[in-house]
């Protein structure tokens, strides 16, 4: 079926889509292409099908609204680009532009609009799906990005990892204050995310333990949910991605840092003003909001600034080779990239190896590695070729999705190597 787009969210981005050249830079760095070989699968083969819609040549069909989805938005593109395009910008106002056409089709409008922005709702049906997991579904180590979506991959062999028996929320208090004797430095935020929350509690007790002990108060509002990363950036619904993000500045309102485990999630949360700004207000306050948010070893390394006898590593990694993977969200959209490594070679501890190709995407990229299981597998394989490289014991990383992926892609591989987040090193 043919229909017509409204290109009003593109129209937001045309800067970015006029600067491309078709110089085919991109070609060498998109993870997807070098999997594909097909042009329309490079930013460049994006740009080409956005121009003929806005131009009339083509009109939108099915198969260009999947070659949208087609993208992993880990912005290697923009980084390779000699004019600067920033196409995951564009993408991702086309895949809002084709929503406000066609809608989003069932399951998934059930899943974005009514259950993802309903956390104890979203809560009860994880905790029915793990009594189902429990019963049917093979059990491994780690966590999975957004549980509900990846059943439509059981069958084609991914290793589903399990829910926690309690989830953060109801195992730790709002506020949780240093020891006593200890000074507080700073009060903040933490924005735990879905995984850390549902799945990963331990290490969001590990990190609040952690940040107590060295003088932070930390504040964890209940009623904070999800980024909205799945919703705005994955399905392009901007609507439902705002009344997210007005939930989640409400919740964190007076704070003056709020920190995250997950690349994923401070990018997204980030980039409300990006794209979710609909008025000079909500420019103002998502701004505002944007400037608050500090990954959790951004904030170690350029605001406490810690000494290294601050990372007292676990008895169970001591003497351990470990090395890292750099998230696509963390490293190129985050900026990122020194202070997780300052940490690690600062440990005399561990035995750190710096891994060829660190900020390769490993194909998870949220909902691209649930439409395309098979692909994010292939991209996969290539992070593991460096990972086997290094000859470490313990991968870590600083994003649960990239964690889930190479939990599920080391597993299937039949790969020694542990996959843990950068805090699970630390007591």
């Amino acid at each position: 079926m043919k229909t017509k787009l409204d290109f009003t969210e593109i129209d937001r981005f045309k800067a970015d889509l006029d600067k491309c050249t078709k110089c085919g830079f991109c070609m060498s760095s998109c993870p997807v292409y070098q999997e594909e070989r097909v042009e329309s699968s490079v930013a460049r083969g994006k740009i080409m099908l956005i121009r003929a819609l806005l131009s009339g040549e083509l009109t939108a069909t099915d198969e260009m609204a999947e070659q949208l989805n087609r993208c992993t938005l880990c912005m290697t593109c923009a980084q390779n680009c000699p004019a600067g395009t920033r196409v995951p910008s564009i993408v991702t106002a086309a895949r809002a532009d084709k929503v406000r056409q066609r809608g989003i089709p069932f399951p998934y409008n059930f899943i974005y609009r009514w259950l993802l922005p309903r956390r104890r709702l979203f809560g009860y049906v994880l905790r029915l799906a793990s009594w189902f997991q429990g019963i049917f579904l093979p059990k491994t180590e780690g966590t999975i990005r957004h549980l509900s979506l990846f059943l439509s991959a059981l069958g084609r062999g991914r290793h589903i990892p399990q829910i926690a028996p309690q989830f953060l929320r109801q195992s730790v208090p709002e506020i949780n204050r240093p020891p006593e004797g200890i000074e507080v430095k700073y009060t903040v935020g933490y924005f735990t995310g879905c995984m850390t929350d549902f799945v990963f509690p331990e290490l969001g007790k590990k990190i609040i333990n952690f940040l107590n002990r060295n003088g932070v108060e930390v504040i964890m509002p209940k009623g904070q949910g999800c980024c909205g990363a799945p919703v705005f950036l994955g399905a392009g619904d901007f609507a439902t991605g705002r009344k997210m993000a007005d939930s989640n500045i409400r919740a964190f309102k007076d704070l003056e840092y709020i920190i995250t485990d997950c690349a994923t999630c401070a990018s997204a949360m980030k980039d409300y003003v990006r794209y979710l700004a609909d008025t000079d207000e909500r420019k103002q306050i998502y701004a505002g909001f944007a400037s608050k948010i500090k990954d959790i070893t951004e904030f170690l390394v350029d605001i406490l600034k810690l000494p290294p006898s601050a990372y007292r590593v676990a008895p169970e990694y001591k003497g351990k080779t470990v090395t890292w993977h750099e998230p696509c969200h963390l490293g190129r959209y985050l900026g990122v990239k020194e202070q997780p490594r300052k940490i690690l070679k600062s440990i005399p501890d561990i035995n750190y190896v710096e891994m060829p190709n660190a900020d390769r995407c490993c194909g998870m990229a949220g909902t691209f590695s649930i439409y395309f299981y098979e692909l994010s597998k292939k991209i996969a394989d290539k992070k593991l070729a460096d990972i086997e490289s290094t000859g470490a014991d313990i991968v870590v990383t600083d994003c649960p999705g990239c964690q889930i992926q190479l939990i599920d892609s080391l597993t299937r591989s039949g790969m020694p190597q542990k996959v843990i987040h950068i805090m699970e090193l630390f007591e």
